[in-house]
């Protein structure tokens, strides 16, 4: 965006049938004189001609004649206009639960997302259903307007118990931006101008709210992706390549990485029609220029060398199922992954979200307009960043190849991970290993039990999982101490000691990370069988990593301590300055920034660093050991 270019927000406006969103949209027109006047006559009389005593704004949006004759909208509406500030896409969404999929099209790309509540009615099914689609497609912003309140005699309380019920609910869901306001669209009470009738309000109006809206921090800048949709050649003297950066930035002469082919070269020269620029930046669409003649064509896709995506042909995604037919596992769809289309099969249906209570069904087939998470497995590999990361390389859609219908809408989770690629070739290795006749497989001489009565406790593998920052290797030290004091056997493995020495040579690709937990497990099983209470602290993101560990060792041996913290605080400890140099693209793959961790489902302990202190900590590892009977309290 060039200096004193206005920025635009898309927004899309959703809730129940009837609760007034295209009223609402007409309401944002005419105030901002974004209408004809021939526009708002015509309403005016269709209006007049309903028996309306108001001028009903929403038939500025209803086209289409199934909608005039229903008054609700079915399809999804876009609307454009401008203040002083900024600029302005609006989408109009339909309520009924019947075009949930419409919703979700509609919504893929908005900065804001604005649910209007009927005052009359309270917080609906639809309107909880719509709040988790938010949620689902991650729109950062949401603005929960409570509408005809003149209907209600503008009741503060009747605000204050919507706006209550809606916390609750919402505290379910991942929006961390909420704001709440009364209004009514159809006379325009805090639309654009503030309301006279609700003095008891002391917010602002939404039109104030959405031109201040700070949508620059949401875009990821970091993360430079630019999918190519095809090659520009004029004549012999020129060979560029056409596309749109879907995030972050790029430079002349910044080193960059062609894929799949894995060509490395550098920007030449970033061309527009306007002429060349000395920096691009998301969603510019240019043509780039590089100094190496290297192999580039449709659906590849260009990144800086020290920051690559994920490349996987086996994925975990939500969908939402959008065709008539049922999804049944097995099929065959195309998927439309940026510039790229890949044969996709769904391989597993690993559970359906019931988006009324969010608990999560065991079923075999989706319906039209189910939502849930899959498994799917690609001919050729795509290249993407988690939805939650990435919107423009975590999305996708699936087609039907023999009708050509558009079947679902899709977020990347991450690469998909199942317990058999982890433990089949380990099982392999193993088994190859005791029959190889250089080797022989020996047990030890001094059983297990032999070796806890003699060290007066139980040997147990404590891992400590959790972002990096979070506190695990302060805590694990401070609890070897307090056991070593009491005359414990112990073995701290670490995991940035670990990779100095027995895991130098492994790097952070998904195939080295999986091998530096299986190294580190094997390593804790040796001290395990030798006595010691094992203390490793490992970010150790990926739950199947953690679960391979806990394979090896007997049942109730492998305690899993998940050391609880934010991101944003462990951003602002950052005691390695790790963080910042992952979001300047200095260390790709990074757990938290470019690469997922998956929180423990069942973890024996977790232990929040937020909360509580490191004695305090200590001290709840050491109950715990206690009420296990792992260690015992010393005899009087």
């Amino acid at each position: 965006m060039q200096s004193g270019e206005k920025s635009l927000l898309r927004f899309v406006t959703t809730g129940s049938v009837d609760d007034g969103k295209s009223t609402l949209i007409g309401r944002l027109l005419y105030e901002t004189k974004s209408i004809y006047e021939d526009q708002y006559e015509a309403i005016k009389k269709t209006s007049k001609k309903r028996g309306f005593k108001e001028v009903d704004l929403a038939y500025l949006l209803d086209g289409l004649a199934a909608e005039r004759e229903q008054g609700i909208t079915i399809d999804v509406a876009y609307r454009y206009f401008e203040t002083e500030k900024r600029k302005y896409i609006i989408t109009d969404s339909p309520g009924h639960v019947q075009y949930t999929r419409n919703m979700v099209t509609g919504a893929s790309k908005a900065d804001c997302a604005v649910i209007l509540i009927d005052a009359r009615n309270g917080v609906l099914t639809q309107s909880k259903r719509h709040g988790f689609l938010i949620s689902l497609l991650q729109i950062p912003h949401l603005i929960v307007a409570v509408n005809k309140m003149d209907l209600v005699d503008y009741s503060q309380d009747v605000f204050s118990c919507i706006v209550s019920d809606y916390e609750e609910f919402s505290q379910k869901l991942d929006i961390h931006d909420i704001v709440y306001i009364p209004v009514s669209a159809l006379k325009g009470d805090n639309v654009v101008s503030k309301s006279k009738k609700m003095s008891w309000y002391e917010g602002t109006t939404l039109l104030h709210n959405l031109e201040n809206l700070n949508i620059t921090a949401d875009r990821n800048l970091v993360d430079f992706r630019f999918p190519v949709q095809y090659v520009v050649r004029p004549n012999a003297d020129f060979r560029g390549f056409a596309g749109k950066i879907v995030s972050g930035t790029i430079t002349p002469s910044e080193e960059v990485v062609v894929l799949p082919s894995g060509q490395t070269t550098s920007v030449k020269s970033i061309v527009t029609y306007d002429g060349e620029l000395k920096e691009a930046f998301a969603p510019q669409s240019v043509v780039l220029t590089l100094n190496n003649e290297v192999d580039v064509s449709r659906g590849d896709m260009i990144v800086r060398r020290k920051n690559l995506p994920q490349i996987e042909t086996k994925l975990e995604a939500i969908i939402c199922w959008m065709d008539d037919n049922p999804m049944k596992t097995g099929t065959s769809f195309i998927m439309k992954h940026t510039t790229r289309s890949v044969r996709a099969v769904i391989k597993s249906i690993v559970y359906r979200i019931d988006v009324n209570t969010l608990h999560r069904d065991n079923v075999d087939m989706f319906s039209l307009n189910d939502i849930g998470r899959v498994e799917i497995t690609l001919a050729t590999p795509v290249f993407f960043d988690p939805y939650k990361i990435n919107h423009a390389t975590g999305r996708f859609i699936l087609i039907d190849p023999l009708t050509d219908r558009t079947v679902a809408a899709g977020m990347i989770r991450d690469a998909a991970r199942h317990m058999e690629d982890y433990l089949a070739p380990v099982a392999d290795a193993i088994v190859k290993q005791k029959k190889s006749p250089h080797t022989v497989w020996r047990e030890s001489h001094i059983g297990l039990a032999q070796r806890e009565q003699k060290n007066g406790h139980k040997a147990v593998v404590l891992w400590f999982t959790g972002l990096s920052g979070a506190g695990k290797s302060t805590i694990a030290m401070a609890l070897e101490r307090r056991l070593f004091e009491r005359g414990c056997k112990t073995a701290m493995l670490d995991g940035d000691i670990i990779r100095h020495g027995l895991c130098s040579d492994l790097a952070f690709s998904p195939a080295d990370r999986k091998e530096n937990i299986r190294r580190a497990g094997e390593t804790a099983k040796l001290f395990f069988e030798h006595g010691s209470i094992v203390l490793c602290t490992f970010i150790s993101p990926f739950r199947a990593d953690r679960n391979f560990v806990k394979s090896l060792l007997a049942p109730g041996r492998f305690v899993e301590i998940y050391v609880k913290c934010s991101l944003d605080e462990c951003q602002r400890r950052d005691p390695n300055g790790l963080y910042e140099k992952a979001r300047s693209g200095i260390i790709p793959g990074f757990t938290g920034i470019d690469s997922p961790y998956e929180e423990p489902e069942q973890p024996e302990i977790v232990i929040d660093t937020r909360e509580s202190s490191v004695d305090e900590c200590v001290n709840k590892l050491e109950a715990f050991l206690l009420k296990r009977k792992v260690i015992s309290e010393p005899k009087k």
